[in-house]
C-alpha cells in the first residue's frame, strides 16, 4: 500500500516548467521530492551549498579532533607540573602556541565559508 494516495497533474508555461527544472536539478533532489518539500516549507539550498557544508562540517570534525588531542597534551603537562613541579619547555609551550594559531586560521576559514553561504542565502531569498 501506498504512503501517498493522491496524485496532483498541473499544467505549467514554458518559462514556469524551466525554472521549475533549474531548481529541481540545483537541488539534486527528484522533482517529486523537491516539490513536496518545498509544500513542506523546506529550505532548499543548492546541491553545491550542501557539498560546501559537508565540506565545512569534516573540516570541523577534524579540528576538534586535532583541539581534543592538544587538549589532552597541555592537560598531561599541567599533571606532571602539578605532581612535579617541572614545567614544560618553552619549545613546547611555543610549539601549542604555533598550533592554536593553525586552528584559529582554519576556524576564520570555516566561518568565512559559512558567512558567504548565508550571504547568498540571503540574497536569492529576497
Amino acid at each position: 500500500m501506498r504512503k501517498r494516495e493522491y496524485q496532483v497533474k498541473f499544467r505549467m508555461n514554458q518559462e514556469e516548467y524551466e525554472r521549475l527544472q533549474e531548481k529541481v536539478i540545483a537541488s539534486g533532489q527528484t522533482q517529486r521530492s523537491f516539490i513536496i518539500n518545498a509544500l513542506a516549507g523546506v529550505v532548499i539550498a543548492p546541491r553545491e551549498e550542501i557539498d560546501v557544508l559537508k565540506n565545512i562540517n569534516k573540516n570541523f570534525d577534524d579540528l576538534l579532533r586535532q583541539i581534543r588531542g592538544m587538549a589532552t597534551n597541555v592537560n598531561q603537562m599541567a599533571h606532571i607540573a602539578n605532581g612535579t613541579g617541572v614545567l614544560a619547555t618553552i619549545d613546547k609551550l611555543e610549539d601549542i602556541a604555533d598550533q592554536n594559531n593553525y586552528f584559529k586560521k582554519e576556524c576564520e576559514e570555516m566561518w568565512q565559508s559559512i558567512r558567504r553561504l548565508i550571504s547568498q542565502q540571503n540574497h536569492m531569498g529576497q
